[in-house]
């Protein structure tokens, strides 16, 4: 079987380390893009002599489980038949597990583009977890082309760049995190109005910015989800369920017991954060939410003839009049926050 080259086939289009909770994991992973252009249409299975040269290169795939849940799992895969990208995710953790790192969350979905995937895995050492990415799909590519030999090479690398002092994990503790398809800017802005001081720090964390980076930061007293609709992602994103992993991130930062502030009726949003361990709090610009909301939340934001109302416990609390002319919801969310960051302790009354 005449197979095209796999060194102009498969190519790596994108790299990135993502040090903070992600769109697919709260610890620091790996994102590979790879292109496949005929290997789209060519597995393991085909390839005589394929399975034998990575298996005798990397004897430790016998341990990983895959989806098959068991010992040599990735190996029956591998004889079945499965693509580069996968072979590429899980090649990347062997090679860090060959030096002693303990690492076993791995992902290979459809990319960006056609014909594009995106590979993903957990790393310990930044700069390890590039290199192996890359050391990976060259094993592959090798694979295919009959060439891999030894990978010794490969593995002392690795070692060397382990020595190496680490990116920094994240450590940054912010006020308020806020993220979703629009007004961020606006509940910012909104928060400062209502008596936030300029020096806290307020993140806008676009939907963009959380999937290609990860969160900026390790911890948010508050998280501000004002909806579940990001549009500055690529299409496959925007799908609901993705959509709501997405922008669900943001509550991976707050603490046990902390407030994320969600849209009333967005009951999906609400269970992702409730399932992160914080409590919810509600916004509407009705004068009304929803049973369902109210019997979940533990604050609830309302306009009610012109003016803010915030309701915790069967008490109301003014929250001020809305603006003409400022965005309404925005407006109802920050004044939520806020009055959750006041609850918490952490910001102080409006003089």
């Amino acid at each position: 079987m005449a197979l095209p080259d796999p060194y102009s086939e498969i190519r790596l289009v994108g790299l990135r380390s993502l040090r903070g909770a992600n769109f697919w994991s709260r610890r620091p992973i790996t994102r590979m893009d790879v292109a496949v252009g005929a290997y789209d249409e060519i597995h393991s299975a085909e390839v005589p002599g394929f399975n034998e040269a990575l298996i005798r290169a990397f004897p430790g795939l016998w341990e990983h489980r895959c989806s098959i849940g068991e010992r040599g799992g990735f190996v029956t895969r591998l004889r079945r038949g499965t693509y580069a990208p996968h072979i590429a995710e899980h090649v990347g953790l062997e090679l860090q597990g060959m030096i002693g790192h303990d690492v076993g969350y791995g992902r290979a979905r459809g990319g960006d583009r056609e014909g594009e995937y995106t590979v993903v895995f957990e790393h310990l050492h930044a700069e390890v977890g590039l290199r192996a990415a890359a050391l990976a799909l060259e094993a592959v590519q090798r694979a295919f082309a009959g060439e891999l030999e030894g990978v010794e090479h490969m593995v002392a690398e690795l070692q060397s760049l382990a020595e190496s002092p680490d990116v920094p994990g994240l450590t940054q503790s912010v006020l308020c995190g806020i993220t979703g398809g629009g007004h961020r800017t606006q509940v910012r802005e909104q928060m400062l109005k209502r008596g936030i001081s300029d020096e806290a720090l307020i993140v806008d964390v676009a939907p963009s910015y959380l999937l290609n980076a990860g969160l900026p930061y390790a911890r948010s007293e508050v998280a501000v989800i004002l909806d579940a609709d990001p549009t500055d992602v690529p299409e496959r994103y925007q799908e609901e369920e993705r959509n709501l992993q997405l922008v669900s991130t943001l509550a991976d930062a707050v603490p046990s017991g902390g407030i994320v502030v969600v849209p009333s009726r967005e009951w999906e949003v609400q269970d992702m954060a409730r399932k992160a361990g914080c409590r919810v709090a509600v916004f509407s610009t009705r004068e009304r939410v929803p049973v369902r909301d109210t019997r979940v939340a533990r604050s609830v934001a309302m306009v009610r003839d012109g003016r803010i109302v915030i309701e915790v416990g069967g008490e109301l609390t003014d929250g001020g009049a809305v603006e003409e002319g400022e965005d309404v919801p925005a407006q109802v969310a920050a004044a939520l926050a806020v009055h959750s960051l006041r609850e918490l302790g952490m910001a102080k009354e409006q003089a």
